[in-house]
């Protein structure tokens, strides 16, 4: 096989592996073992026999230690599924080649332009391939890049057995999309003590700290009765809803913050008259902050219902992940490791915090501390998403990088 990691990527995004919030099964969405089973193909052809899916749409393999003495176990994990918030279905990537700067105009929706004044990492592109959509869908770089790296750099270290380094997990899990990445792997079969996602943005980028995150779940039971004699009796709880959202803080949500500044932000509606749900996630990099934000919410959620005394309403916080920097800070060797592969591939590290959250958020609380490494792609969750040949290349070198450099610190 001498695939590139460009091969692989265009592979795997066309294979529709959107996940979904309302499903109750694991995985979500059987496509998503779809890809599974082909990656089970290629690590089995690589040459990792353990290489297996299993029943909730995990994939295992392992690369064996070439080394005699004792080095850690570390994992390399992405996941398969894409977002719900934009289709995933009929994927059809486009490559501008010897990228030469200006808007992407997309070929299937001319309203779809990726624009530089969005996307300043287009900048540091020129001469590179760019991957996007056709516009009509997501491209699903997010997190199949990831995918695509880690094959890449587990061929190259099986066909070069003098790059010297210990055991090495990989992990592709399911259902990260809608926070259920981690909730059936098994850690004890895995057995890694170390691990890093695959699924940062910009080349070079490495994250060791997310956003602490909760979901929020508010029901409201208003009085229901003919509209034609409603006057003094109807209470619509579609109404009702909508004046709690209307009440949300207009300086703390995703569209007004950045950098360290946390958010409230509905992400779904449902309703009747009689009966309507609100759900929303709430994000802070302290937790004082994020219960700061619940109790906000409740606050007004309890004034707006004040003035709709026949109505009641439940209001429930569901805890999704925690900032991993509170583990990770506990194994600095992690960090430095993944900065010194960052700079032996050819960059020059970055250290932050994402805006967001990786299965390694809730890995690192499990008991297999994780943060983030950078897969290269951008404008995630969207039909401009859009990723470099060449960014995929430097994460599957950094990836080989880290494997020597836990050798060599061992």
């Amino acid at each position: 096989m001498t695939d590139t990691v460009t091969d692989r990527f265009l592979r795997y995004v066309v294979i529709d592996t959107q996940s979904d919030p309302v499903s109750s099964t694991q995985p979500s969405t059987m496509k998503q073992k779809d890809l599974g089973r082909l990656l089970v193909e290629e690590l089995l052809a690589i040459g990792l026999p353990d290489a297996h899916l299993d029943d909730h749409g995990y994939v295992y393999a392992t690369i064996p230690s070439n080394v005699d003495k004792a080095v850690p176990v570390i994992c390399f994990c992405s996941h398969m599924d894409t977002a719900p918030d934009f289709t995933g279905t009929g994927v059809r990537p486009q490559i501008v080649a010897n990228y030469r700067g200006g808007d992407i105009q997309l070929t299937g929706d001319p309203k779809q332009i990726i624009r530089v004044s969005e996307n300043p990492a287009l900048k540091d592109q020129i001469g590179n391939d760019i991957i996007t959509t056709d516009g009509t869908t997501l491209l699903g770089a997010d997190d199949k890049a990831g995918i695509a790296e880690i094959m890449t750099a587990a061929q190259i270290l099986v066909d070069n057995p003098g790059i010297r380094h210990g055991t090495i997990k990989l992990l592709f899990t399911p259902d990260e999309e809608i926070g259920r990445g981690v909730d059936k792997v098994d850690l004890a079969k895995l057995g890694a003590r170390f691990a890093y996602t695959m699924d940062g943005a910009t080349a070079g980028h490495i994250e060791d700290e997310t956003f602490s995150a909760d979901g929020v779940e508010i029901t409201v039971e208003g009085v229901a009765i003919h509209p034609g004699f409603a006057k003094g009796k109807m209470e619509n709880a579609i109404k009702i809803a909508g004046a709690i959202i209307d009440r949300l803080p207009k300086d703390a949500t995703p569209e007004t913050t950045a950098g360290r500044e946390g958010f409230i932000h509905p992400t779904g509606v449902t309703g009747s008259m009689e009966k309507a749900a609100i759900s929303l996630i709430v994000r802070d990099f302290e937790e004082a902050g994020l219960v700061a934000k619940e109790v906000l919410l409740e606050t007004l959620v309890k004034e707006v219902m004040a003035g709709f005394p026949g109505s009641s309403h439940t209001f429930e916080v569901k805890q999704q992940y925690r900032n991993m920097k509170t583990v990770l800070d506990l194994h600095p060797e992690i960090v430095e490791n993944a900065i010194e592969a960052v700079r032996r591939a050819g960059m020059v590290p970055v250290s932050g915090s994402i805006r967001g959250g990786t299965d390694g958020s809730r890995l690192s609380f499990m008991g297999l501390p994780c943060p983030n490494i950078f897969a290269g792609g951008h404008a995630f969750h969207s039909p401009r998403e859009w990723v470099s040949s060449q960014d995929m290349e430097k994460a599957a070198r950094t990836i080989v990088e880290l494997a020597k450099v836990w050798e060599e610190r061992a």
